[in-house]
């Protein structure tokens, strides 16, 4: 099992940034693929960001590459999500995600088992 807890969000300005953290507990985390979903109603779950604890691998979506960026910090078996020049189409709820090592990193939200509470990130315009 893989507890992940979510903080950070809330409401930020245009241009502006933000950042998010994800802690894991339970299970070694380093066996995993930890990554940032966002969601809109009506919408599916979109792809934002993984990263393979093993490698130090990061895949970005297009939608948001060269305005975030994922770091780890170890010690604590965090992720964090730094998000610079954000867009009103930005807004979402974000959920840490995590997933057992596989061959391949996914980007389907539906390989992920395990996913935090999500936290609402606002983008004024």
């Amino acid at each position: 099992q893989v507890q992940l807890v979510e903080s950070g969000g809330g409401l930020v300005q245009a241009g502006g940034s933000a950042t998010l953290s994800c802690t894991a507990s339970g299970d070694t985390i380093r066996n995993y693929d930890m990554g940032w979903f966002r969601q809109v109603p009506g919408r599916e779950r979109e792809f934002v960001v993984v990263f393979r604890w093993s490698t130090g691998s990061t895949y970005y979506a297009d939608s948001v590459k060269g305005r975030f960026t994922i770091s780890r910090d170890n010690a604590k078996s965090m992720v964090n999500l730094q998000m610079n020049s954000l867009k009103p189409e930005d807004t979402a709820v974000y959920y840490c995600a995590a997933a057992r090592d596989n061959f391949y990193v996914s980007t389907s939200h539906r390989e992920y088992e395990y996913w935090g509470q999500g936290t609402q990130v606002t983008v004024s315009s």
